[in-house]
C-alpha cells in the first residue's frame, strides 16, 4: 500500500497535519465505514465516509459520520438543490480520479462543491479516507472543511 496518494499530497502542500491511519480493507464489506471502524478498533461516528452525490444534476462531495445513513433532502438543501440523488459509482471514479471505498474529498481530479455532516465537528479528531481502500487519514474537522471549503450542515437522516 502506498502511503503517498492525490489526498495525503494535497494536505501536506495545505501545511495540514494528519496522521496516516492504515487498516485491512475488506472488500466483501457492503459498510466501508463500518468495516473500517470496527477494524481500527474506533468510534464509527469519528470514521467518516466520503459519498459522491448529485444536485440537480450538477456533482457534489459529502462526508458524514460511518454509522448514519444520508438524508438526499438535507443534502438537496444544503447545496441550494430541489432534488439529490447517489452519484452512479463509474461517474464517481473518473470524477474524483479515486476508487468507490477508496474516494477521499482530499485531492479529487475535480474540485466540487462539498458539505461535512455538522455533528461530526464536535469530535477533536476524525478519520477520513486517504484516496485508497484500507487507509484513512486522522485529522481535525475544522481542517478536513477548511481544506475542501466544506459547509458544516446537518446532512443524516
Amino acid at each position: 500500500m502506498s502511503k503517498t496518494t492525490r489526498a495525503t499530497q494535497a494536505l501536506a502542500q495545505a501545511g495540514i497535519a494528519f496522521t496516516l491511519r492504515p487498516y485491512d480493507y475488506d472488500p466483501g464489506s457492503e459498510r466501508v465505514g463500518l468495516q473500517a471502524a470496527e477494524a481500527l478498533g474506533e468510534d464509527p461516528r469519528r470514521v467518516l465516509k466520503t459519498l459522491m452525490v448529485e444536485v440537480d444534476g450538477k456533482p457534489g462531495c459529502v462526508v458524514i459520520p460511518s454509522d448514519q445513513e444520508l438524508s438526499m433532502k438535507r443534502v438537496a438543501a444544503a447545496f441550494g438543490g430541489k432534488s439529490a440523488q447517489m452519484m452512479k459509482p463509474p461517474v464517481a471514479e473518473r470524477l474524483t480520479g479515486f476508487v468507490v471505498g477508496g474516494i477521499s474529498p482530499f485531492g479529487q481530479k475535480k474540485r466540487v462543491p462539498t458539505a461535512i455532516e455538522a455533528s461530526a465537528m464536535t469530535h477533536a479528531t476524525v478519520l477520513i479516507n486517504g484516496g485508497q481502500r484500507g487507509l484513512l487519514l486522522e485529522l481535525t474537522p475544522n481542517d478536513a472543511a477548511t481544506l475542501t471549503g466544506a459547509a458544516a450542515v446537518p446532512l443524516v437522516a
